[in-house]
């Protein structure tokens, strides 16, 4: 009945940490022991097919390094950056990946077949190089670049080609490396590449037939005391669920759903539900006392500056963002086209939020133009999520489709996690926003984002 009594208050993770530890230890030596069973074996095959694979490598490293010199060459021909072509020329006789793979290749006399289709992949690729010279050689005419590797100064453009005008010249350069008889060339690398792996594999699958079955019978055993740990972890992995993680993901749905959290599990979350449900009911109390018209902005539905104000009063920094929202421009706008129609662009914006943000976010209009969007339930980092919404919402405020004129907004974003208090939070987003307005508008500035 005592220990029942125990399970119904709750076991601590503590005691569950300690018992993983103590079955983890005296499993993993028993492991030990019946790998070490298998070590002389193991390295008999490892011995030979560490030289097939070295193989492998080899053969993927031509193909690789074929790879690197066309973006290095296509990044030239596009935009006539110097630096590719420096890169191109480091990989092409300094790093030598290509050559380093058919000298690995050699020393293996067993590797003859797969070593002819390698020179040839690399045959191929060394006559791609030839149609990549010419083209960057046209872009060194198109830019009139001085400083460049000798073997480009003797590749001798045609009188035709020649007499092009420079955007001509970086047309055709591109061209050269983009068209279909280029990727033609490359494909037959890859054929040949295919055709040396597949050779490289054969040799891989000629393992002694006696040390594989040597190995799985000593497999076997070790499999019995695998079987063994994988119990033992797999009950101890429940007992985790059901106290920590399935509770976890029980009170993630109910917060979603704007509940209080069920206070079951461990007896560390428990006391973390209890304290999150006394903030849940307090909150709750609060927002019941507030009346909607006291709390809305009558003009856009969002709320105002009293509603703004409860909100980041009750939040949970540690998992919310702030993104302050400013309208480009909108005094301008006002001006040329009316307040009827600056009201109508704020209550679309406003819908726009909306409909790119969760109903659990909150959306406030803090001032005639200025609007805050907490993000909550946040904990991690959402960078890219958060530019995506941003960049979505100024692509429909750039494009409308009704009779309202094209605007931007300027966003200054701050996790919770980044200030200490709650002015502090206000104060960095709004830094934040005009940094963006610095930068020219329509844009975002993170507030000292961690990487």
């Amino acid at each position: 009945m005592g220990v029942f009594k125990k399970w119904e208050k709750g076991i601590s993770l503590r005691v569950i940490q300690m018992y993983l530890i103590v079955i983890t230890v005296i499993m993993s030596g028993i492991i030990v022991f019946c790998t070490f069973q298998l070590t002389e074996t193991f390295m008999r095959i490892v011995k030979a097919t560490e030289e097939h694979i070295e193989l492998e490598k080899a053969a993927h490293e031509l193909m690789d390094a074929s790879d690197y010199l066309t973006e290095q060459v296509q990044r030239f021909t596009v935009n006539g950056d110097i630096r590719f072509m420096n890169e191109y020329f480091t990989e092409a006789f300094e790093t030598n990946r290509r050559e380093e793979a058919i000298r690995k290749m050699s020393v293996n006399n067993d590797t003859s077949a797969a070593l002819n289709d390698l020179r040839e992949a690399m045959k191929n690729s060394m006559e791609l190089m030839q149609r990549e010279y010419y083209a960057m050689r046209l872009v060194i005419e198109a830019k009139g670049y001085t400083d460049y590797p000798d073997v480009l100064k003797n590749v001798a453009l045609s009188s035709a080609d020649a007499a092009l005008s420079p955007d001509d010249k970086m047309k055709l350069a591109t061209e050269m490396v983009l068209n279909d008889n280029y990727y033609d060339k490359k494909d037959l690398i890859r054929k040949y590449m295919k055709e040396s792996l597949a050779e490289v594999d054969k040799l891989t699958q000629n393992i002694d037939a006696y040390e594989l079955k040597s190995l799985h019978n000593e497999l076997t055993i070790t499999r019995i005391v695998v079987v063994l740990q994988v119990v033992s972890v797999l009950f101890m992995v429940w007992l985790t669920s059901m106290l920590g993680i399935k509770p976890v993901l029980t009170a993630v749905d109910k917060i979603r759903a704007d509940s209080p959290i069920p206070e079951t599990g461990a007896n560390e979350f428990r006391y973390l539900a209890q304290a999150y449900n006394k903030m849940y009911a307090a909150f709750k109390n609060s927002l019941e006392h507030l009346n909607f018209k006291a709390s809305h902005d009558e003009l856009t539905g969002a709320y105002n500056r009293t509603g703004y104000d409860l909100l980041i009063s009750t939040m949970d920094l540690n998992s919310t963002y702030m993104m302050l929202f400013d309208v480009d421009n909108f005094k301008s706008i006002n001006d040329t086209y009316g307040h009827e129609t600056g009201d109508k662009i704020l209550k679309k914006l406003v819908q726009i939020l909306k409909n790119s943000f969760r109903e659990d976010d909150y959306i406030c209009r803090i001032g005639g133009d200025e609007f805050v969007v907490f993000l909550i339930h946040s904990t991690e980092m959402k960078k890219e999520l958060i530019i995506g919404k941003i960049d979505q919402i100024n692509k429909a405020l750039e494009n409308p489709d009704d009779d309202l004129p094209s605007i931007s907004i300027s966003v200054g974003i701050v996790h919770g996690k980044q200030v200490d208090s709650v002015s502090s939070l206000f104060e960095k987003s709004d830094a934040a926003m005009y940094e963006s307005k610095k930068k020219g508008k329509h844009t975002y500035t993170f507030y000292d984002l961690p990487e």
